[in-house]
């Protein structure tokens, strides 16, 4: 499946997803396990939520992560404190670079903000080196905005 019918496949799925009120957690509970199941060649995919100080791991599908992260570290931080998507081809050249899984070589990481607060972040890892893209950006920023919608 080429990675454009894959992003075809996932919107269409989370519009039915969030057709239905739902509590947040849920939410990112199913597009957690969406995206995993959608996406070809990732290995972890989740989110960390906000709670005014730092990131806290919320739902997510993979190996065991870390819990909190501070908006001063890694990609997921400065995704945050920046609040713009960060797509890293490698992530042993990231400065900063937090390795909750030693074998992610990728990643992609796309803030939430509602209103102009933050809320978190969607992150996606994988085994491969430069793994995420501009179509990745593009749909996912997309998937966020449904999201955004939705809570």
């Amino acid at each position: 499946m080429s990675k454009a019918s894959e992003y075809q496949t996932l919107l269409s799925a989370a519009r039915g997803l969030l057709q239905d009120k739902q509590q947040p957690i849920s939410i990112y509970a199913n597009l957690s396990a969406l995206l995993k199941q959608t996406l070809s060649d990732v290995s972890w995919t989740g989110f960390y939520l906000y709670n005014g100080t730092a990131l806290y791991l919320g739902p997510f599908q993979g190996k065991v992560a870390c819990v909190d992260i501070t908006l001063d570290r890694g990609v997921c931080g400065k995704a945050a404190s920046e609040r713009k998507t960060i797509v890293v081809p490698n992530v042993h050249e990231f400065p900063g670079h937090i390795a909750c899984d030693e074998g992610s070589n990728s990643e992609i990481v796309v803030p939430i903000v509602k209103n102009k607060a933050l809320i978190g972040v969607l992150d996606i890892d994988s085994y491969q080196f430069n793994r995420f893209d501009k179509v990745d950006q593009k749909n996912l920023e997309a998937l966020v905005k449904l999201l955004i919608a939705a809570i």
